[in-house]
């Protein structure tokens, strides 16, 4: 593979961990007292998937998530910088190549009618399948200094 500047290899490194900052901003960006204390984002999805065109969306949400919602805001907060560090660090990048694609798939189903927010889900997936296939963890990552994958 030609390539300017850096090889193929560290140009999928490059964008492993532009994808890890885009996790971290999403964690830092968040408030987190209205997250945790108030559940602002819980209840915002929860008005979402209330409207859902899809039946298996509202129900899905029902199930999951309304039930619990103090866990699911943790799960989703702290999922975004497990991600974010994983990607960052390259520390189980195809775990978190594939749950970063996981996340912005359910992002994605829910948030169907809103386009702003499906430009940046289906980018951040495309980075994912990229970063995966290409085996974006082979350089600038603790894995490849481990040894691992």
């Amino acid at each position: 593979m030609d390539a300017i500047w850096l090889d193929g290899a560290e140009w999928l490194a490059v964008l492993r961990i532009g994808l890890g900052l885009w996790w971290l901003e999403s964690w830092r960006h968040k408030d987190k007292k209205a997250w945790f204390q108030r559940g602002a984002g819980i209840a915002w999805a929860a008005d979402v998937a209330a409207k859902h065109r899809w039946a298996p969306v509202r129900a899905g949400f029902e199930t999951v998530v309304k039930p619990r919602p103090k866990l699911m805001a943790y799960i989703v907060a702290y999922a975004e910088l497990a991600l974010g560090l994983g990607l960052v660090l390259g520390f189980l990048t195809p775990v978190a190549l594939l749950g970063g694609l996981v996340l912005n798939a359910l992002y994605f189903v829910l948030m169907i009618h809103d386009w702003a927010e499906q430009g940046q889900n289906s980018m951040m997936a495309l980075i994912s399948l990229a970063g995966f296939f290409g085996m974006a963890w082979q350089t600038w990552s603790v894995d490849a200094a481990v040894g691992w994958f």
